[in-house]
């Protein structure tokens, strides 16, 4: 099973595929203008449980430097361009994705 993340910052929604086929959507915080979300094919490459601070329950880092898909401490974010870059989820979000998707798993994002 070849799972994959789809980023859509304009509608602010991550879907998760499994060969192909979307087997679960979530809604997401995406960056603010002046610190966009980076476009592209990225790598999911650590995890790290209750990373503190505002990063909720959960960070998956991803292969861009210091950017990653995290829980919030301020669930009234998600659904909007606030974070500094990062994709921010429900922290119940985060962490049910993160126990599907392994490390290595790729993570595109695009308008």
């Amino acid at each position: 099973m070849a799972y994959e993340i789809f980023v859509s910052l304009s509608r602010h929604s991550l879907a998760l595929t499994r060969d192909g086929k979307v087997i679960k959507r979530y809604p997401v915080g995406v960056g603010k203008m002046l610190t966009p979300t980076p476009h592209g094919t990225h790598t999911i490459i650590n995890k790290a449980p209750n990373p503190g601070g505002p990063y909720g329950a959960m960070w998956m880092g991803l292969s861009e430097p210091h950017y990653g898909i995290h829980g919030t401490n301020n669930p009234s974010s998600i659904g909007k361009n606030v974070s500094k870059g990062c994709i921010r989820m429900q922290n119940k979000d985060v962490l049910e994705l993160s126990k599907i998707v392994p490390i290595g798993t790729k993570v595109y994002i695009n308008k």
